[in-house]
């Protein structure tokens, strides 16, 4: 892929529907681009949970034989990205266990930053793990509880914990649902036909023909069951903290996402950025496919002429076989090819998303000015990325960030770009409009973080950087 920042994961959930699990497949389908490495679903017949995981695709994992192994009216499912090469059935999810509370499965948006030292205390009290996960924590707490029921033991496991999580729960009789306080990562409720859906973002409720109800509230846990749905407001209130790069990047634009339409965001963050970095140039074009809002809005404010002169290769898996002999940047070219007939003797603004390591965007450069381009400006619908996250989002350490250590001209020699513009941090908060109801985390750019990191703190990737025992 890119040299972009990743997602973790996504996750989807139903309850009381007869097609359940072929529902939860389709969820999966709409959330692909939140993970792409393995996926799983569990569902419930009333008295027992059955399980079906595998890594790749959805299509490539779910067919008729394995859904059909998935009986019942709940259902739970995951799809996720790995981080540092833990590219293993172990780390699947959902991920699920036999307690006194009965069969449980859990899957998990997010990250618990201070997961390595829970770990190791649950490692010294005799805990046996069979993954990096932060998430199996959660079930090992939810296993030693002694509370009166699994809501009351769910709420006692997530309680203390001050890093992101959207959550889905499983049993044989409930579906329950969990979002930090903090909001830190998307997690949606939407009705169809009677049954109570989930999802990490709307798009997946279009595709099955569910209606949007509202977002799980920060710090809230909905329990859905025969009973109906009540909601529990159990973990101290904490000043709300949206992950401001799922409107960057992560979310599809056709979604709603924190109750905001993403592609309205990213084609304000074009407006702004053509305003605070405009540029004597002929035409638009994005950096398929995250960056095509933010270029129709750039090419709106700006008045310049919008074109797809970057074709993207949809159809290039997780894997693919390099020629023996040696091709020019092979690894962009396989994904993207320019149309020359549109750029050769145009004065380009290339519109992208972000710029993490800058490599891909430096190879992207030379291949638009390779097709003639008299000149190109990049341009950039975000402020630089200087800091790791610690909230599930799969970023490289700082010393790879670019932006950490080279201004913002030095960027541009690199590059090689003509010119080189940021969108700003206003500009930002006002696309996605971040008011005094409204907080989003903006701490990859800041590097202030909303919530006390400890010593032992970890990004996902450097916790699964670990060795396994």
């Amino acid at each position: 892929m890119f040299d972009k920042l990743r997602e973790e994961c996504g996750v989807f959930g139903i309850y009381g529907h007869e097609e359940s699990a072929r529902l939860t497949y389709l969820g999966l389908y709409a959330l692909q681009h939140r993970g792409q490495e393995s996926a799983g679903i569990v569902s419930s017949d009333g008295e027992r949970l059955h399980a079906e995981r595998g890594m790749g695709h959805v299509s490539d994992i779910f067919q008729e034989e394995n859904l059909a192994r998935l009986p019942g009216r709940s259902a739970i499912g995951h799809v996720r990205y790995s981080t540092a090469g833990k590219v293993s059935l172990n780390e699947a999810q959902p991920f699920s266990v036999k307690c006194s509370f009965g069969q449980i499965a859990l899957c998990h948006n997010g990250n618990l930053p201070d997961a390595i030292e829970a770990r190791q205390q649950l490692e010294r009290d005799g805990a046996i793990f069979s993954s990096t996960s932060d998430t199996e924590v959660v079930l090992h707490r939810i296993a030693r509880s002694r509370a009166g029921d699994v809501v009351e033991a769910i709420a006692e496991a997530l309680r203390n914990d001050e890093g992101a999580f959207s959550m889905l729960f499983v049993t044989p009789d409930k579906l329950i649902a969990a979002r930090d306080p903090r909001g830190f990562r998307p997690l949606c409720m939407g009705e169809l036909e009677g049954a109570t859906v989930f999802a990490s973002e709307t798009c997946a409720f279009d595709l099955i023909g569910a209606k949007y109800i509202r977002d799980v509230e920060p710090g809230e846990i909905v329990v859905v069951e025969a009973d109906g749905i009540r909601s529990l407001k159990p973990f101290a209130a904490r000043t709300t903290s949206h992950c401001i790069f799922e409107h960057v990047y992560f979310s599809r634009p056709d979604s709603l996402v924190f109750g905001r339409s993403v592609n309205k965001s990213r084609h304000l963050f074009g407006r702004h950025l053509a305003r605070e970095y405009p540029v004597n140039a002929d035409i638009v074009v994005p950096v398929p496919d995250s960056g095509v809002a933010a270029a129709i809005g750039f090419a709106a404010e700006s008045g310049l002429k919008f074109r797809f002169g970057l074709m993207r290769n949809h159809y290039v898996g997780r894997t693919f076989i390099e020629p023996r002999s040696s091709i020019r940047h092979f690894g962009v070219k396989i994904k993207l090819n320019p149309v020359r007939d549109l750029i050769e003797g145009k004065r380009v603004v290339l519109i992208d998303d972000s710029i993490v390591r800058g490599t891909t965007s430096k190879k992207i450069v030379k291949m638009v000015r390779d097709a003639g381009a008299r000149e190109v400006h990049m341009r950039i619908s975000c402020p630089p990325t200087i800091a790791p996250c610690y909230y599930g989002v799969d970023t490289p350490t700082r010393e790879e960030l670019i932006a950490a250590q080279n201004s913002v001209e030095e960027i541009r020699q690199f590059l090689e770009a003509d010119s080189l513009g940021y969108l700003s941090m206003q500009g930002m908060r006002e696309a996605v409009g971040d008011d005094a109801d409204t907080r989003f985390c903006t701490a990859c750019y800041t590097g202030k973080y909303p919530t006390q990191l400890g010593a032992n703190v970890m990004t996902s990737r450097q916790r699964e950087s670990i060795p396994a025992d």
